[in-house]
């Protein structure tokens, strides 16, 4: 899974150049199944817990930036960190809804 290209993950593109700088610049792209929960990498676990926190909070402002105008109520329920194939974790997301401001 996921490994032909496709034009809906940006890796079927005529501007070569420009998809190599998104990459080297750091895009992250992020999916969502159908049950509205969103799966992305926010590092690896060699990673300092600084550049995590920083990871996870700019993934959380991308998906509030992301909501629908015509979505209601409580954007983000809540929020489990886990390894590829570890136990999730999960956060207190008491705070993000201040990311925003």
């Amino acid at each position: 899974r996921g490994l032909m290209p496709n034009p809906k993950t940006g890796t079927v593109t005529f501007d070569v150049a420009q998809a190599v700088n998104e990459i080297k610049a750091g895009k992250v792209t992020y999916r969502v199944d159908k049950a509205g929960v969103v799966h992305a990498p926010i590092g690896k676990s060699s990673f300092d817990t600084d550049r995590l926190v920083e990871n996870a909070q700019a993934l959380i402002i991308s998906v509030l930036r992301a909501k629908p105008s015509a979505a209601k109520g409580k954007y983000v329920r809540s929020a489990t960190v886990a390894s590829t194939m570890g136990p999730g974790i999960k956060v207190d997301i008491s705070s993000v809804d201040t990311l925003l401001l």
